[in-house]
């Protein structure tokens, strides 16, 4: 807690630094709190020097990783920033102050077990890009195969260690002051977050989720994931291919190369699709900083993906709602998509459809007055997050990667082509989809994914047969031996309905003969042993023997 408190002084020391308070809303604050936090800003001293962009970007790498991710999420979204804040930011992609290149070596000797000579043909201790969490070195094996070497950044996991731990203070504060704060399920969030960059970390796993990728997108013209060398990877290390291509936010090298700008932007949009819907494995950390574009046939161009230490994943229940959800909000069904948010449990059941359906359409119906390709999803997202706030909608953290990711997808989009129609490439691929999970195709592949565990019972059908026929056979000599007692009772109950007078009579009989072989019981009665003698024959001949 004391940990957290410090790290809160030091944002708050950041933030009246570098005079952030350019980005707060005082108009919607207290009277009291905007003239207390004018007042504490106005020491600033980077105020003079630098343009709001600038100090934004510098306060958010003076932070850390975690606000240096949050930059570069920010920076894909031209459409919600000025020019200048989003240029500032997209440096935050790959030009985060580097770390030594001594020190880069002597983690890359520690973790490999050798020095850099006998390991490579050549390395530059010079980096070749720099980001929050790594930095990238060049290096020759000596096979003669151009790598790059990534290297997990030293003493790295301390400052997030902190910085998750102030999330989690804040989240705390958050859910505990309303209502709206519980609803924003902001510690499940922060554990989510949390999962996913110590994920980072690890560049075993990196490698891992790099070959996975590489091998869904095989012989694909989209998109091309370069080879990792498994044998020099690590946790802290991990060598791969070094590939060649025009970095997707340098538009005027793609347009020098020629670049169907329309094609490559249609293509993001089909990759990004294809990697939720079909592969149920997406890369979710898609900024400009991690993405190049192979020009060599320009009109075809080819999209190339690195950094796939962050990768999301939907169950089909996700997707089915995802799917649906985005053909009825296109489509105009605002019932549909009240109905879906209701049933996927986003809002509880008892929530009125009408009710739901009426401020879903009121703010939805506006964005429609506009063409297509102008709708902003991420603004579709906001303005239903909004509206269901009256509903009690609760945040689904299992979300949070693809919304980011999609809301990183549009903003790449429109930036390599303003007039994307994002609806035009989505609507049939998920149509496309949609019609695959309830036609034969379905039918075909879940018969596909289970032919491998069936063939592995084939030798054992015999055996499996002659049981069953066994058992079924047995089961029926059983059935009638039931069958048969349970007619043998019957007679037998019929033939005591006339005999029972003398059946009780019986009965009575042997409890007497008991009673009077005892001594203790009935002393006054002489030759005890003969009238319960008599008593019991009476009693064994009007139970068995009379008819």
């Amino acid at each position: 807690m004391l940990t957290s408190f410090f790290r809160l002084l030091r944002i708050l020391f950041t933030v009246m630094r570098f005079r952030l308070d350019v980005f707060i809303p005082f108009a919607l604050l207290p009277w009291y709190i905007r003239y207390t936090l004018g007042l504490i800003c106005s020491i600033g001293r980077e105020r003079a020097s630098k343009n709001k962009g600038e100090r934004l970007r510098l306060a958010l790498e003076s932070l850390g990783p975690i606000f240096v991710k949050f930059g570069q999420i920010l920076s894909t979204r031209r459409d919600l920033l000025d020019d200048d804040i989003a240029d500032e930011l997209a440096k935050l992609q790959d030009k985060v102050p580097a770390f030594s290149g001594d020190v880069a070596q002597a983690i890359i000797e520690r973790d490999l077990k050798a020095p850099v000579s006998e390991l490579f043909a050549e390395f530059s201790t010079i980096p070749l890009a720099s980001a929050s969490i790594a930095q990238v070195h060049t290096a020759k094996l000596h096979s003669g195969e151009d790598v790059v070497i990534k290297v997990i950044r030293p003493k790295i996991e301390k400052t997030i260690s902190k910085d998750i731990g102030l999330l989690y203070t804040l989240a705390h504060l958050v859910a505990n002051m309303s209502d709206d704060g519980r609803r924003l399920r902001p510690i499940e969030v922060v554990t989510d977050y949390e999962y996913t960059i110590l994920d980072e970390l690890d560049l075993a796993k990196e490698a891992a989720n790099t070959g996975l990728l590489q091998r869904n997108f095989i012989g694909s013209d989209l998109l091309y994931v370069p080879q990792v060398y498994w044998d020099y990877s690590h946790r802290n290390v991990m060598v791969m291919e070094r590939i060649s291509g025009i970095p997707v936010a340098d538009i005027a090298a793609l347009n020098k190369a020629n670049v169907d700008m329309k094609c490559l932007a249609e293509r993001g949009v089909e990759i990004f699709f294809t990697q939720v819907f079909s592969h149920s494995f997406f890369h979710a950390d898609m900024h400009p900083g991690n993405i190049f574009v192979d020009a060599s046939n320009p009109q075809q161009p080819k999209y190339i993906a690195i950094d796939c230490a962050i990768m999301g994943s939907l169950d089909d229940a996700d997707k089915n709602y995802l799917a649906r959800n985005l053909l009825a909000f296109f489509q105009r069904d605002y019932r549909l998509v009240a109905k879906l948010h209701v049933e996927s449990g986003w809002v509880p059941k008892g929530t009125p459809i009408h009710a739901f359906e009426s401020a879903i359409r009121s703010v939805c119906e506006p964005m429609f007055a506009k063409p297509l390709k102008d709708i902003s999803f991420g603004q579709v997202l906001i303005g239903l997050f909004q509206t269901a706030r009256r509903f009690n909608m609760e945040v689904q953290p299992q979300l949070v990667l693809l919304e980011k990711t999609l809301l990183n997808i549009e903003g790449l989009g429109r930036q390599l082509y303003p007039d994307l129609d994002l609806w035009v490439t989505a609507k049939p691929f998920l149509e496309r989809w949609m019609r695959e999970q309830v036609g034969p195709k379905r039918v075909i592949e879940e018969v596909r994914k289970q032919a491998p565990q069936w063939a592995g019972q084939l030798p054992q059908i015999p055996n499996l047969i002659f049981t069953a026929l066994s058992q079924m056979s047995h089961q029926e000599e059983r059935m009638q031996a039931q069958t048969n007692a349970i007619d043998e009772l019957g007679k037998e109950l019929k033939k005591g309905r006339h005999n029972l007078p003398f059946r009780l009579l019986g009965l009575f009989s042997l409890a007497a003969a008991w009673v009077v072989t005892d001594p203790a019981s009935l002393n006054h009665i002489k030759d005890a042993d003969l009238t319960s003698l008599g008593l019991f024959l009476v009693g064994v001949y009007l139970l068995v023997l009379k008819p």
